[in-house]
């Protein structure tokens, strides 16, 4: 999940509570859905949320929620814009492969290091999650004062203009930021600390992107700004440009970067982005509409409450809502100014008691929802209930029992995975609860393993469509890259570290009605001076006698093990997994100094 870095008192200066306490503060972050994960040497607050709401990624953000959350700002907030005076020129010469791009001018800043840090923090992660490591898009910020405009036909009146195009690999020159000679987009790639980390974006095309004033190239996308329109802390006025593979996303990215800089003082400035076939007005700052029924909102949250508290609720999420009531059949829709708000269905249908006169079931109350720009989350009228759900406080929710005439029991694979959990912490072993979505890297290249190998572990992963972060991009195949991952982020703990996890993995299989096939595995390893694979066997005997299982272990290879000290885990004539000691690549791709002895297997193989 993205971790942000905030200041506290600054994030308390920006939603105008001074006076709250760091513990308060705490609680009502984690009321917004963000997790206190510490804080930092210099005392900043480490935040963790999901990555939905993108809004979050800096301290603007949040302060932003915050600012809801206490009442101090109602409803949807669409920052005015300044007419534009600046055009981003599309020439025919882009690469297909990165076709798209946006823009806005933000002036009047007054930038300090904390603020600029944050705009860097806000930048970074946004690559990492919508941008997706800057492959679907990337964010340039550059000083405008450095900016040279071509002006047409040379009218000094006209729209100052720059243009994204092509570049050949060894064409023009520039210097790139951290850098003092001037190089081509060829040999920044060669010989550039961040040309060569993003080289694998670019390399391969005919032509490089580019973007040009009237002086030269001054933007190498999606690899480095030039050195010419680096921004400090003496910049004021700010050229924002995006380009990336999808019009949509570099858009959202740019509305949530200037809602930040709107956040402190900076006045948005149109630009238009001029296609061959089309034109566009950047930033794109129109709002959306969504429908949800006041039924719908009672049933999910299990609460009875008026339509009058849900408007006010609505407007305390940063959004606003207007009301229309669905008279049914062919009947017209009745006018918002003649609902009462009041007057609303319980979930029992009885009539609401309050003053006024009553809606009845057909005349349903329907609340249309204006969602801000910034919002990329909502996309269904439940993200909306979701909304209200917060606003409402789910702390103030009242368990209630379901109205079903069965009582729940624990499932079959839950009791012997439990059991087989407390066998493993009896054997000395610390329970783990990992992510089950990871990359295809920590799966397969990090692990020396290939998808096509026929080893544990081997198969092709369920992936997901539209991932908001580069680290989390499959569904795991096996647990144990997990176990090395938290192993390589311990490397400051004491030892021996004997970590286990029985956790969900899965992998592609079409006869499989869903395409993919899923079950429990069991993973463990020990990370000691002296691990071996006598000391896996052992703790994996001594297990398998707990359940009455019979283990046998021969001899077998995986690429993750080392090769005369590996075994397949045979439980009853049945082949469940392997076990041994891992191989010393592997020990050096996750920054490990001393042995590792590790099994896994299929819970099931316990049954």
């Amino acid at each position: 999940m993205p971790v942000v870095d905030v200041d506290p008192d600054e994030l308390r200066t920006l939603a105008s509570v001074e006076d709250k306490s760091n513990a308060e503060l705490k609680d009502d972050l984690f009321a917004l859905g963000l997790e206190f994960e510490g804080e930092t040497d210099d005392g900043e607050f480490e935040l963790e949320f999901a990555p939905d709401r993108l809004d979050r990624l800096s301290v603007e953000g949040i302060a932003r929620s915050l600012r809801y959350q206490y009442g101090h700002d109602r409803g949807v907030y669409v920052p005015t814009t300044n007419d534009a005076e600046w055009v981003i020129e599309v020439d025919e010469s882009v690469p297909e492969e990165r076709p798209y791009v946006t823009g806005a001018i933000v002036r009047g800043l007054d930038l300090d290091e904390s603020r600029l840090e944050s705009l860097i923090q806000l930048q970074e992660k946004l690559h990492a999650t919508m941008g997706r490591g800057r492959a679907k898009g990337a964010i340039g910020v550059h000083d405008l004062a450095m900016i040279k405009g071509r002006a047409a036909n040379g009218d000094g009146d006209a729209p100052k203009t720059i243009t994204y195009r092509g570049v050949e690999p060894d064409g023009d020159r520039f210097v790139p930021l951290d850098d003092d000679d001037e190089r081509t987009p060829a040999e920044v790639l060669e010989t550039h600390p961040t040309g060569d980390t993003y080289r694998d974006l670019v390399e391969g095309l005919d032509r490089y992107p580019a973007i040009y004033d009237d002086i030269g190239l001054f933007s190498f996308p999606p690899v480095i700004n030039g050195k010419r329109t680096e921004v400090d802390e003496d910049s004021r006025d700010l050229l924002i440009e995006m380009t990336g593979t999808d019009q949509w996303t570099i858009d959202r990215m740019l509305t949530i970067v200037c809602y930040a800089l709107d956040a402190r003082g900076g006045r948005i400035e149109e630009v238009d982005v001029r296609y061959d076939d089309r034109e566009l007005v950047r930033p794109d700052l129109s709002t959306e509409t969504k429908r949800v029924a006041h039924d719908r909102i009672e049933r999910t949250l299990g609460i009875d409450i008026p339509g009058k508290e849900v408007v006010d609720l609505l407007e305390r999420a940063g959004l606003s809502a207007e009301t229309t009531s669905d008279a049914g059949g062919d009947e017209p829709e009745i006018p918002a100014e003649d609902v009462e708000l009041e007057a609303v269905p319980r979930r029992t249908q009885e009539p609401d008691t309050a003053d006024g006169p009553t809606a009845t079931a057909d005349d349903e109350l329907i609340y249309e929802v204006e969602i801000p720009p910034y919002r990329v989350d909502v996309l269904h009228p439940m993200d909306i209930v979701d909304d209200v759900g917060r606003a409402y406080g789910f702390n103030d929710l009242e368990p209630t029992y379901p109205d079903v005439s069965t009582v729940g029991g624990r499932h079959e694979r839950s009791r012997l995975e439990d059991a087989a959990r407390d066998a493993l912490v009896g054997l000395g072993f610390e329970d783990l609860l990992n992510f089950y979505m990871t990359n295809e890297a920590a799966l397969f290249d990090r692990m020396a393993l290939s998808p096509d190998d026929d080893a544990l572990g081997a198969r092709d992963p369920p992936a997901i469509t539209g991932p908001y972060s580069e680290e989390y991009t499959v569904v795991r195949t096996w647990a144990l890259p997990s176990l090395m991952m938290v192993l390589e982020n311990n490397t400051h703990r004491a030892y021996p570290q004997d970590l286990a996890e029985i956790g969900l993995v899965s992998a592609v299989d079409p006869d499989e009605p869903t395409g993919v096939a899923e079950h429990r595995s069991v993973a463990g390893v020990l990370a000691r001076t002296d691990a071996s694979y006598e000391d896996a066997k052992a703790r994996l005997q001594a297990l398998a006698r707990a359940f009455g299982k019979t283990l046998e272990t021969p001899p077998a290879e995986h690429p993750s093990f080392i090769n005369g000290r590996t075994a397949e885990i045979v439980l009853d004539g049945e082949s469940v997994g392997v076990l041994g000691e891992v191989h010393p690549k592997v020990l050096v791709e996750h920054d490990l100094e001393l042995p590792v002895a590790a099994f896994e297997f299929r819970l099931d193989g316990l049954r």
